[in-house]
């Protein structure tokens, strides 16, 4: 038993002094750089009263806040095949191998090893000296927390890539919301356009005819050639956009797009509710970019505590106990036990500034995390701040663009009959019918900013991560 003892104080030893504390200066976060509440002029008049909505918008699973079926459907396909996901997927895997590695080192690694050597002897006589048995290869004792600081810099940056996964699921979630969106308007736009040119394209029929009669001048007649062609420019256009978006979308959704659920959603008949902003601190919390931001500054602590652990001895163990032999048919018989134990030490004297140098990057390193961490906050700050500006007035927007477009319309049908009762010239006509084509684009235009809005709100607040229960 005693033998035992002696052969494991070293490593005992060695384990004890293994765990001292870490030189890292003690971690603090940096007071928010924002205003202690949003604006008012971000809710319009003034903001909601407390209490206003019950749930948080990070609180709300995306299947909960987007009602429509097919939405829904593309938002799973892109979380299953989008490519950035899968990279930020992958990202956590090797940061989360990063740190076992780093962990690793923070305990001793046992091997086994079976060597031999043979050197010539006095003589002309060869001596052979074999070996096998159980050994520590340089352990290093963590008298100064340098292994400590290291693995503790590898958990930040896994917590980091955790987080930057997060970030990149709840702007998937947005992305593919909006793009969506912006395919329905697409939709709504073309047959808007196509409405347009069909109208257009009878009264140009009715002119040809006067023109053909005498009744009305070449004038008139070009000016409605002209109508006509600008409508199929707009439709062209209309088309190439539809195309585009519904690219877009497919490199979102990572794939081709399904048949899917029902497909005959408008972009008026959606609707998405409106969100409470809460207080820019609660950002901190629900923010995954932000509390990604906040493990990067927390890692470049930890490596100061490693640089400045580099100043002082450190002191590895290297040992084994087993069979040794000059001969190797005796090296496992009995009384052919051994063992050696070498630590060494090691204190940087000179080094050309080296420590110093990576103790002064590391400094800097924190410092640069510190204004990394305070930018994303206002970042978040600034876009919360807009999207609720956005919420509050959007809606009224969209209502008087509405009757704006209503207003037109009347105009429109007024002009026209006036003109085939000859009471106006074809120039009324002509800008009656330029005006309700614009506000009628408009009020699409005005409804997609609305909806896109509550989205991008959606996804500023944090929300998009959250699992149903």
């Amino acid at each position: 038993m005693t033998d035992l003892m002696t052969r494991l104080t070293p490593l005992a030893l060695a384990l004890a002094l293994a765990g001292c504390a870490s030189m890292a200066p003690k971690y603090e976060r940096p007071a928010a750089p924002v205003a202690p509440a949003f604006p008012a002029s971000a809710f319009g008049q003034a903001p909601p009263l407390a209490g206003a909505s019950s749930e948080a918008a990070s609180s709300i699973a995306w299947q909960r806040f987007f009602a429509d079926a097919r939405l829904k459907q593309l938002i799973e396909l892109a979380l299953t095949n989008n490519r950035d996901l899968r990279v930020a997927i992958l990202n956590i895997e090797q940061a989360r191998a990063q740190y076992q590695i780093r962990r690793a080192d923070r305990l001793p690694s046992l091997n086994l090893s079976v060597a031999g050597s043979r050197s010539p002897g006095p003589d002309d006589s060869i001596s052979s000296v074999y070996t096998a048995g159980i050994g520590v290869s340089s352990f290093e004792l963590d008298l100064f927390g340098r292994v400590r600081s290291l693995s503790d810099a590898g958990l930040a940056q896994y917590l980091a890539s955790e987080e930057a996964r997060k970030s990149t699921h709840i702007s998937l979630v947005a992305s593919v919301a909006n793009a969506y969106l912006s395919l329905l308007a697409d939709e709504e736009l073309l047959g808007l356009t196509q409405k347009t040119l069909s109208a257009r394209e009878e009264s140009l029929k009715l002119i040809q005819l006067k023109y053909d009669n005498g009744v009305v001048s070449k004038l008139d007649l070009q000016q409605g050639l002209s109508l006509v062609d600008s409508a199929r420019v707009v439709l062209a256009q209309q088309q190439r956009q539809r195309a585009q978006d519904l690219n877009l979308l497919t490199l979102l959704v990572g794939q081709s797009l399904p048949a899917g659920p029902d497909t005959s959603t408008t972009l008026a008949a959606m609707s998405l509710s409106e969100l409470p902003a809460g207080l820019p601190s609660d950002l901190l919390t629900v923010r995954p970019d932000i509390r990604a931001a906040e493990q990067q500054l927390i890692a470049a602590n930890a490596n100061i505590g490693a640089a400045r652990a580099a100043f002082f001895p450190r002191i590895t163990l290297t040992g084994n106990a087993g069979s040794a032999s000059n001969e190797l048919s005796g090296l496992f018989k009995g009384g052919s036990y051994g063992w050696t134990f070498a630590p060494q030490m090691v204190l940087p004297i000179f080094d050309y500034g080296r420590n110093s140098a990576n103790l002064g990057s590391a400094k800097a390193g924190r410092e640069i995390a510190v204004a990394q961490y305070e930018k994303s906050v206002q970042t978040a700050f600034r876009e919360v701040s807009d999207a609720l500006a956005g919420q509050a007035t959007f809606g009224e927007q969209v209502r008087a663009q509405r009757a704006v477009a209503e207003a037109e319309a009347e105009r429109f049908k007024l002009s026209d009959l006036r003109y085939r009762s000859g009471a106006s010239s074809y120039l009324d006509l002509l800008d009656a019918q330029r005006s309700v084509f614009s506000a009628e684009q408009a009020a699409v235009q005005a409804n997609l900013q609305r909806l896109q809005n509550q989205v991008t709100l959606y996804r500023v607040l944090g929300g998009g991560w959250t699992v149903p229960q």
